[in-house]
């Protein structure tokens, strides 16, 4: 029996107290960190406000599924009275953090998902319990967050992250046809009902070929499809007509796209829990098998300099380290054996800012710290020891946000405190959540940083961080 989805693992992981220093003494030490242009992002200050007490009292807010708007952050969010629905927030100005739209009335709520931007429109999956799982859209107003039409996006959900895609300012999906008698296709949407239509019957007749792993690169927009017992990637540029590059049969799953300069990453599972790295560049002849995994799903797959970094070996005998590869099967190799032995020191968390690699990673000695990498054997090395000892401070969430390092590390009573940086060894300040721990989920939208984090008494919720191009700290609010 065919089975085209397949639900994939996600794998999409001392502190001292500082002194609030004025923002010119957060700009960074040239001494330590690469040349770099003017920065041209920075923080207001170190002080992180809860914009809303959105679940009250312990209750999880289960805010999920952030993602920047022209002026506001999207997300959805459960507020313990509407169920989980779509909000908007403004940060630490503007008309603040509201619920946009109670799509489905009740406490059930309408499970808004795939939260994708397209231009200056926002396109989501949500249940309204009239219509099933249908295509929604909203200009960022209550008003304008409507229904765009009565299909049912396959496959939308935990079950594929990337059913939603924006593609040279269209949204692309799959949907079965409300005939039933074309089966699952490629849909593409401009945001308006009569614009929202079939693209071509990729199978034809009922058969369904069920497009799915979508990912924009080069110019092209790549998926995977399905005919018959086969799967196949391929590439298109949102039309009819498509290039197969890459075949495989029946439950072997495609998936993992990575963008890398002039190549696309990907991975391969023939329904047994382990990948094979693939490469293409677009062409048959140039999509290769490049090196065979065990163990888990090699993970937090980076690009930098034209090369895929990403933590692999889990399980093996080398055990779980940082790997490369420029897409040649001689040049995808182990980067570095930081623990030696099968326990590895697993990375995780991979970030690139300035090009340079910031992860977490266990060396046996220091515990889980934060390691860097030039993408050299000599340039991988511990970075910062933030919590001496071999317990670790165990560093998560590391994400750059316009040339700013943001994370969550453990401090001696193992509360995960926030964490800012310039990328050199003396530039880590703490930011004050005023008791909240482990932050997730950062982001900028507008002038604000927000993430998620939680405190005993109120649950996970909602902060945000002033954060303004350079020299307007200083201005009103707008």
């Amino acid at each position: 029996m065919k089975k085209p989805w397949r639900c994939l693992p996600v794998v999409l992981p001392l502190l001292v107290a500082c002194e609030l220093p004025a923002v010119d003494a957060l700009r960074p030490s040239h001494n330590e960190a690469p040349s770099r242009p003017p920065r041209q992002w920075e923080p207001c200050g170190l002080t992180a406000s809860r914009l809303l007490d959105l679940h009250p009292g312990p209750g999880d807010a289960r805010i999920e599924e952030p993602l920047p708007g022209a002026n506001q952050l999207f997300f959805t969010a459960d507020d313990g009275r509407h169920g989980s629905e779509l909000w908007t927030s403004s940060g630490t100005h503007g008309d603040g953090t509201r619920l946009l739209r109670d799509i489905a009335t009740g406490a059930k709520g309408a499970a808004p998902s795939n939260l994708t931007r397209v231009g200056d429109r926002l396109f989501f999956i949500a249940d309204d319990g009239v219509n099933g799982r249908a295509l929604w859209t909203s200009d960022g107003t209550r008003g304008g967050t409507t229904l765009l039409k009565r299909i049912q996006p396959v496959g939308a959900g935990l079950a594929d992250p990337q059913a939603l895609v924006a593609y040279r300012d269209r949204l692309y999906f799959a949907a079965e046809h409300p005939t039933g008698k074309r089966g699952t296709e490629l849909w593409t949407s401009d945001g308006t009902p009569e614009g929202t239509r079939e693209v071509a019957d990729l199978t034809p007749g009922p058969e369904s070929a069920y497009p799915r792993r979508f990912a924009v690169h080069g110019g092209s927009l790549y998926f995977v499809m399905s005919r018959g017992e086969e799967n196949w990637l391929v590439r298109g540029e949102g039309g009819a007509s498509f290039t197969p590059l890459h075949k495989v049969y029946e439950d072997t799953v495609l998936f993992g796209m990575k963008s890398v300069g002039d190549k696309l990453f990907f991975l391969e599972d023939p329904d047994e829990g382990e990948a094979t790295l693939h490469v293409t560049d677009g062409t048959p002849g140039g999509t290769r098998r490049l090196r065979f995994f065990p163990g888990d799903y090699p993970h937090d797959l980076v690009a930098m300099d034209g090369r895929l970094y990403f933590s692999a070996g889990s399980g093996t005998e080398a055990g779980e380290e940082l790997w490369v590869s420029d897409g040649t099967v001689s040049g995808t190799r182990r980067l570095k054996d930081i623990r030696p032995g099968r326990k590895g020191s697993s990375p995780a968390s991979l970030s690139v800012l300035r090009e340079r690699i910031y992860f977490s990673a266990d060396d046996g000695k220091h515990g889980r710290e934060l390691w860097i990498s030039d993408g050299t054997f000599g340039g991988t090395k511990l970075f910062k020891d933030l919590l001496r000892g071999t317990r670790g401070a165990s560093p998560t969430e590391l994400t750059v946000l316009h040339d700013w390092l943001f994370f969550s590390a453990e401090n001696s009573d193992g509360k995960a405190e926030t964490w800012l940086s310039n990328g050199s060894t003396s530039g880590f300040w703490r930011i004050d959540t005023d008791r909240a721990h482990a932050a997730r989920g950062f982001v900028r939208s507008g002038w604000d940083v927000f993430f998620t984090a939680e405190t005993r008494d109120s649950g996970r919720e909602l902060y945000a961080l002033p954060f303004r191009p350079t020299g307007e700290c200083a201005r009103p609010r707008p």
